[in-house]
């Protein structure tokens, strides 16, 4: 059986600076890219930028976004100098100029995902442009209607008794809902409202036995685990993720999750491409259930 999964394991994270980069102080720890067999459309990485680093002004033809998980990085676009720190996450639309600096003196660490994959054949997908000036960093404020293109989640968000609006900065809408299903909870993060039109970036939280059957997607999917452990199953293999570790199914893979406890598991899931409108999830049980009830007293199927 052709495998179209990847696990990386935490333990293994070793990062290094990229060749051929202009940036100052950047090291990263690349988990999905072209040397994963059946990966294209999800480039997946750990970066890290020292304090005083700094990534020159550039534009991409793929989506970049990121998810911030220690220090602070500011990131400057047409629009000002964004000041992110943890749980602060962002998205920049394809051919949008932009830089990232560290103005503090610990470094600042991140996850972030890229779609479609870049392609070292065509210089990463990456072109510097003219440097703008800068700008005093502003952090993050999710009430205000400006901040378009950037957001904040907390791990008290993921909690569906937290959702009042007493206890939220935001105003209560569709957009800071919860979907919650047998034992699960998601939080969009990235998607079409926040400007992404080419992945989706969101938090997932597992209850204790909470539990996902065997299902695959038209699309790729990477998860970074943050918090808890988690039983998972990708074409056929049973893995135990902690956190730290990250996992990548590609399209046609057919994966499963399960919260063995005591605690709750959470972790950050991307998706590239984005979902179609129908047909996202093709669970294993409802087509063995098919099965099932198309074959004939005999034993045969309805077709012969």
């Amino acid at each position: 059986m052709t495998s179209r999964h990847l696990v990386r394991r935490g333990s293994e994270l070793e990062l290094t600076a990229p060749s051929g980069s202009a940036a100052e102080g950047l090291r990263r720890w690349s988990v999905v890219d072209e040397d994963v067999p059946n990966a294209v459309h999800t480039g997946f990485a750990i970066v890290e930028l020292a304090g005083g680093g700094r990534i020159p002004w550039h534009v991409h033809s793929y989506e970049d976004s990121l998810y911030v998980l220690e220090g602070e990085v500011v990131v400057d676009t047409g629009e000002g100098a964004h000041l992110l720190r943890p749980g602060d996450y962002g998205v920049t639309p394809v051919g949008a100029p932009h830089a990232l600096r560290n103005v503090g003196e610990v470094p600042a660490r991140w996850a972030t995902m890229w779609a479609p994959q870049p392609r070292s054949r065509v210089q990463g997908d990456t072109y510097m442009v003219p440097e703008l000036s800068e700008r005093e960093p502003t952090a993050i404020d999710v009430r205000d209607p400006r901040t378009r293109s950037f957001g904040h989640i907390d791990p008290a968000n993921m909690e569906v008794d937290k959702q009042t609006q007493d206890m939220l900065a935001v105003s209560a809408s569709m957009r800071t809902a919860l979907l919650v299903y047998s034992g699960i909870t998601v939080k969009m993060m990235i998607d079409a409202d926040l400007g992404a039109q080419l992945l989706t970036m969101f938090m997932v939280q597992y209850e204790p036995r909470g539990l996902a059957g065997r299902h695959d997607h038209p699309y790729e999917e990477t998860y970074l685990i943050l918090e808890g452990e988690v039983d998972a199953e990708f074409d056929g293999e049973r893995y135990r993720l902690v956190p730290g570790d990250v996992a990548w199914a590609g399209v046609g893979c057919i994966h499963a999750f399960t919260n063995p406890g005591p605690g709750v598991v959470r972790w950050l899931e991307t998706q590239a491409p984005q979902p179609p409108a129908r047909h996202s999830y093709r669970f294993a049980r409802d087509w063995e259930y098919l099965t099932e009830a198309t074959t004939t007293d005999e034993g045969t199927n309805a077709d012969g």
